[in-house]
């Protein structure tokens, strides 16, 4: 029988929707009451499969274009920010625009304003090509530099006297930021850091536990989308730990192979990943015979407040 071996499952905490999350998907579920389908969201909500298949039944509508929206309509910006000119081209159409960016990326889009008038230029570590990185790049026509590894930092052609800052996309691995950001230092020893460090609490939380979890499973499952981030971080980590690692959308993904000789499974989900697909897996290894124990490392008592657009028009509507 496929898992009979697999005793034990421990969800870890803390896992799961971060605030930001929570926030952006309570803001389409908010506008799909308030204005009625289709509500128009730009780019994927948040990176999750199964989160945006779920928002789009209720009648959101995903675009990757401006031009696709009707003019005068409500358009949601997803967390992971935008370039500035998505702002301009959705001014110049007259839409309503309800930013459901993660404040914690926010703050580093205004950190390279605020770098960059102080004459700065600015090293960016980050995944390129990744939603978050390309609107916080965009930031700035020239003085921003994108590193992705050690290899880009030696790349790096620039005058060591230069004012030079640096500053991170979000959802990076720590411990490979860490490296990142070492050899960044020693390259430019001149160079300033963030204000606080860019990689988000619900990042560092969540790879944190990783490590902890670790020590008491001989296999870990990340539930998240493989166009996450941080749930792509969360498998690396357990991996660079020693453990075989997963990253699953949900019990559909489960293969047998993977169960061979293994008593106890560790569970944690990215940071867009619903709990409900956490608790399915659970199920399913407790209907194959295995118990569960949910492992605390951390609460999470963070919580962010809406758009005031959001607010605003809802008094408007009201």
């Amino acid at each position: 029988m496929i898992f009979l071996s697999v005793k034990k499952v421990f969800l870890i905490k803390p896992r799961g929707f971060c605030a930001g999350v929570k926030r952006a998907i309570e803001v389409v579920e908010s506008c799909l009451k308030l204005f009625g389908k289709p509500v128009y969201v730009k780019h994927e909500i948040v990176h999750n499969k199964k989160v945006v298949e779920e928002l789009e039944k209720k009648g959101a509508k995903t675009i990757e274009n401006l031009n696709e929206v009707p003019e005068n309509s409500v358009v949601v910006f997803s967390a992971h920010g935008s370039p500035p000119e998505h702002y301009e081209l959705a001014k110049k159409r007259n839409l309503k625009v309800i930013d459901a960016t993660c404040p914690l990326v926010t703050k580093v889009h205004l950190e390279v304003k605020k770098f960059a008038q102080e004459g700065f230029k600015i090293i960016y570590v980050c995944h390129k090509g990744h939603a978050e990185a390309e609107g916080v790049l965009a930031e700035l026509k020239q003085g921003i530099f994108a590193v992705e590894n050690k290899e880009d930092v030696e790349k790096l052609d620039l005058e060591k006297e230069e004012k030079l800052a640096y500053l991170t996309q979000t959802t990076l691995s720590m411990d490979e930021t860490k490296e990142i950001i070492k050899a960044i230092k020693k390259k430019f020893p001149q160079i300033k850091d963030p204000p606080k460090e860019d990689i988000c609490y619900a990042t560092t939380n969540r790879q944190s536990a990783i490590k902890e979890l670790v020590r008491k499973v001989d296999l870990v499952l990340v539930v998240g989308s493989k166009t996450s981030s941080n749930s792509k971080r969360l498998m690396e980590t357990a991996r660079a730990q020693g453990k075989p690692a997963y990253l699953i959308d949900g019990v559909e993904d489960l293969q047998e192979k993977w169960f061979e000789n293994i008593e106890t499974v560790g569970v944690s989900a990215g940071a867009s990943s619903p709990e409900k697909v956490v608790q399915e897996i659970a199920d399913y290894f407790i209907e194959k015979g295995a118990e569960k124990e949910e492992y605390i490392v951390l609460e999470e008592k963070m919580k962010f407040v809406e758009p005031f657009e959001l607010t605003k028009m809802r008094k408007e509507k009201n």
